[in-house]
């Protein structure tokens, strides 16, 4: 119950279809009395002080891989695999900082897609899946000095509605007709459930005793899924911004700290929502294939390299950009060849993303082990400088980094085309110029010292992690605005207002034939630049960049959060010595609105 893949909509569709819902006992429970109630103690602060490290279940659910699920689609979940993963966790990876063990879709559902629920509305354990129910599964979690997590669709699931005459847990006036829209209004990536109504008190009074179910089995991990806006819906219906809100208010109050993720593919026009009531957020489509293998680097890990830069600003402790599983350590099973392998796992690391793995951990190979637990590439990832992101447009040959506290730099060098090819990190879009030491995280070895640049083969789908520690001087730079009256704009090009921008100002409408060409560009000597490009740009666009009136470069200029946030990248010029035009075409497409471009002075 994740993405809108067709094997999960499928079974869902086909359950509500048939009419396969449990029924709600005849004979009501009575609410608990106050006396019953757990009480109430505040939470531990420090929950996603760092991107969380663990297992999920759904890629082998999902996947068709032979054996995984002999008992038919998503069977995979059940009591005694999801402990033999957490038994291999402990042993291998626990050391590393592995420590979640999470629990994905269905496990209140049979290998039909049947449901069961308490009476309460709240969904309660499938017993063929977990016949000990779900506390016990969390208590061995637990005493393997693991954690333990669970999962939930957002809103009121329809089969649990029981014609809205089903007892709220807690509150003794409320049913499940006091908690959603009167009109039955659905909800979620999947409108399997009814919209909850939070200006119903008893909304909230649902949630909380969801809440409070999770911290009386036990669990330290939610994730809530089908979350919008986001989730490939939008509209009224589909924000769920209230439900967020309150299962934060819920977990505050349950007497047990509960990570709270919400997924998948949110809309980031609400980051500071996700950002405020919760500690993650999914920011894509699902990683896995639905096919024979558990990923492929084409289904859509390879489409984080396009969408993760436009989220690296909202990352941090307490909450964190989540990029899904990261599963590079069965081989065969994982479908991706070795190079794939260690860029997806090197992206996910710079990228500060949750590592959590959905391999099979019981039959991790050789080559799995040493991307899973390389411990300069994991503190990479939990360390305390930002989330690396592409400094240089360009193409399929991308360099990503991030500055760290020593003043060294975390590099990070992709090819992500179909062939072998050279990627180059130059020093000038560091910010130094000169020497620069480089060492290889991977495979901790000191290249040595590198002037200028560094560059490296890499094979298709390639990738090298790099620390780079300036050995030359740092330089300054020559700005120049893009709105200056100096320049020439042509075709819709034009200025407008930018409250972000170094000037309040930029050049947008670059589009079908518009050009902004910077004019007097001045350096002493000829050569070659690597340029400053600030620019806003809610998608990655393109842009034809020339000097001097010579041939135009394509390049790529990675989204920025909005259209009102400003980021800078650096692209490569020749320059003469004295005055220069450097050219931003858009030619038949769209390019980026331009703030500035800031030339070194070296």
């Amino acid at each position: 119950m994740r993405s809108p893949s067709y094997p999960v909509r499928a079974v869902l569709v086909l359950a509500l279809a048939a009419g396969l819902t449990t029924a709600v006992p005849a004979a009501m429970a009575a609410a608990p009395t106050a006396e019953q109630a757990r009480p109430v103690t505040p939470p531990a602060a420090g929950v996603a002080q760092k991107p969380f490290m663990g297992w999920t279940s759904w890629s082998m659910q999902s996947s068709k891989y032979p054996g995984l699920n002999p008992d038919g689609d998503y069977s995979y979940l059940t009591e005694k695999n999801v402990l033999k993963q957490a038994g291999a966790l402990a042993s291998k990876l626990k050391k590393y900082g592995y420590e979640y063990v999470n629990i994905d879709a269905g496990w209140w559902r049979d290998t039909a897609w049947k449901p069961e629920f308490d009476a309460y509305a709240r969904q309660a354990p499938d017993p063929g899946r977990f016949p000990r129910g779900m506390k016990p599964v969390a208590d061995d979690i637990h005493a393997k000095g693991l954690k333990a997590g669970i999962y939930l669709p957002v809103g009121l699931e329809k089969e649990a509605y029981g014609e809205g005459h089903v007892p709220v847990f807690g509150a003794a006036q409320c049913t499940t007709a006091d908690i959603v829209y009167p009109d039955l209004r659905t909800t979620n990536g999947w409108d399997s459930s009814y919209k909850l109504d939070f200006s119903r008190p008893c909304a909230q009074k649902y949630v909380d005793s969801q809440a409070q179910m999770f911290a009386d089995w036990g669990y330290d991990f939610l994730k809530l899924d089908g979350v919008g806006p986001g989730s490939f819906k939008n509209g009224d219906n589909y924000d769920n911004v209230a439900d967020v809100a309150a299962w934060q208010k819920a977990i505050a109050t349950a007497g047990r700290p509960l990570h709270l993720e919400v997924s998948w593919s949110l809309d980031i026009n609400h980051a500071a929502d996700w950002k405020k009531y919760t500690n993650g957020w999914r920011i894509d489509t699902d990683v896995e294939c639905y096919c024979n293998t558990l990923v492929s680097w084409e289904n859509s890990v390879n489409d984080r390299f396009d969408d993760a830069p436009k989220w690296t600003r909202f990352a941090g402790p307490g909450g964190w950009n989540d990029l899904d599983a990261v599963d590079v350590g069965n081989g065969e099973m994982d479908g991706l060849t070795k190079a794939e392998r260690q860029s997806y796992m090197t992206l996910w690391a710079i990228a500060k993303s949750p590592l959590y793995t959905g391999d099979d951990l019981t039959r991790l190979d050789d080559y799995g082990v040493s991307l899973l637990t390389n411990k300069d590439v994991i503190a990479i990832n939990q360390g305390s400088a930002p989330p690396a992101r592409p400094i240089t447009a360009t193409g399929s040959q991308q360099v990503w980094a991030a500055k760290n506290a020593d003043g060294s730099y975390t590099v990070a060098l992709f090819n992500l085309g179909d062939t072998s090819a050279a990627v180059t990190a130059d020093w000038q879009s560091l910010g130094f110029t000169g020497h620069g030491k480089v060492r290889d995280i991977w495979n901790q070895d000191d290249l040595g010292t590198f002037k200028d640049k560094v560059t490296q083969a890499l094979p298709a789908h390639g990738s090298r992690l790099l620390t780079v520690t300036p050995r030359g001087p740092l330089f300054e730079t020559t700005a120049y605005e893009a709105e200056a009256e100096a320049n020439t704009l042509t075709g819709n090009a034009s200025v407008g207002d930018c409250g972000m921008c170094s000037g309040t100002h930029k050049v947008g409408n670059l589009y079908q034939g518009a050009k902004l060409q910077f004019n007097e560009v001045t350096v002493t000597r000829a050569g070659t630049y690597m340029i400053d490009v600030s620019y806003i740009s809610g998608d990655q666009r393109p842009a034809r960049v020339s000097t001097n009136g010579n041939g135009a470069t394509a390049l790529k200029f990675p989204a920025t959060a909005d259209w009102g946030t400003v980021e800078t990248v650096t692209v490569q010029v020749t320059l003469k010595a004295g005055a220069n035009t450097i050219t931003f075409d858009s030619g038949d497409d769209y390019a980026p609105d331009i703030d500035k471009i800031a030339v070194p002075r070296l």
